[in-house]
């Protein structure tokens, strides 16, 4: 199956002051990560491109993603960072509209009070996207997922994603208020949900694929196959994972599905939410 999309990655030339959330526990990914360095990992687990991901907070951090997609066309797609609080808004849309390759953006909300999805000048941002049919990803702790739930159930046609199915508590196994959740929020037709970053989530050196199979029950039960889409989150996985491992355990996952499903995951969904 050649035509897999990673719907999730990010590339960075580490900076330590700026990416103070890569800490010493992470030493692994404390250098710079560029395309060169992900375009063979792709080919070799039969990827034929991916969607870059902001990691930092800046519009700086945007066009250092449009300039590495211009020079590497694997990259299909662009999540990029603009200030969705900015009552210049639709100025800056505006200003990135131009850019093909960004089909959307994201806030690192999980780093932000549990409230803010709730705030006046966030939502006016929010409400800004549809005009240029944006996509808005979720990045968020699963604490946040009824604030996540009230801000969908506010914008029905604005297309939402999850990222890293929340971010369940996979190390303690605590999972019961985040279930009740994602059940909630599944049921909007328009939040899909992003089969990413868990393994960061579970014990680094020592989980093993039953310990995420819970939390991907959950998430498949709900959202089904035509939802869901397969992120890496490389290189960040590498504190817990290599890619092919990461990969692997989806594909064992959901090795019984019919090809048409894997299909979906691997491919279609990520190609049709962010119009690749």
């Amino acid at each position: 199956m050649n035509n897999r999309i990673d719907a999730h990655q990010h590339f960075w030339k580490f900076d330590p002051v700026r990416d103070s959330w890569i800490d010493h526990t992470m030493q692994k990914i404390q250098r710079d990560f560029l395309p060169e360095d992900l375009l063979w990992l792709l080919t070799e687990n039969n990827f034929e491109g991916c969607v870059a991901v902001q990691a930092s907070q800046s519009e700086e951090e945007t066009n250092f993603l449009i300039d590495l997609a211009k020079n590497n066309n694997f990259i299909k797609g662009i999540v990029g960072w603009v200030d969705l609080c900015d009552k210049n808004i639709a100025e800056r849309l505006g200003h990135f509209s131009s850019q093909e390759k960004i089909k959307g953006f994201r806030h690192v909300v999980q780093g932000e009070p549990d409230d803010f999805m709730f705030r006046e000048d966030f939502r006016n941002g929010i409400a800004a996207l549809k005009q240029y049919n944006y996509t808005y990803d979720i990045l968020i702790f699963h604490r946040q997922l009824p604030a996540a739930l009230n801000l969908v159930k506010s914008f029905p046609n604005q297309a939402f994603v999850i990222d890293h199915i929340a971010k369940p508590d996979i190390k303690s196994g605590d999972i019961i208020s985040w279930k009740k959740d994602i059940e909630e929020i599944a049921k909007y037709e328009n939040v899909s949900c992003k089969i990413s970053g868990m393994v960061t989530e579970a014990n680094w050196n020592l989980w093993k694929a039953g310990d995420l199979k819970p939390c991907l029950d959950v998430v498949f039960e709900n959202f089904s196959a035509d939802k869901l889409m397969f992120g890496s989150d490389w290189p960040v996985c590498n504190v817990a994972a290599d890619y092919a491992t990461v990969v692997k355990t989806l594909e064992d996952y959901i090795s019984h599905f019919s090809i048409e499903d894997q299909n979906k995951i691997w491919y279609q969904n990520a190609k049709s939410f962010y119009k690749l």
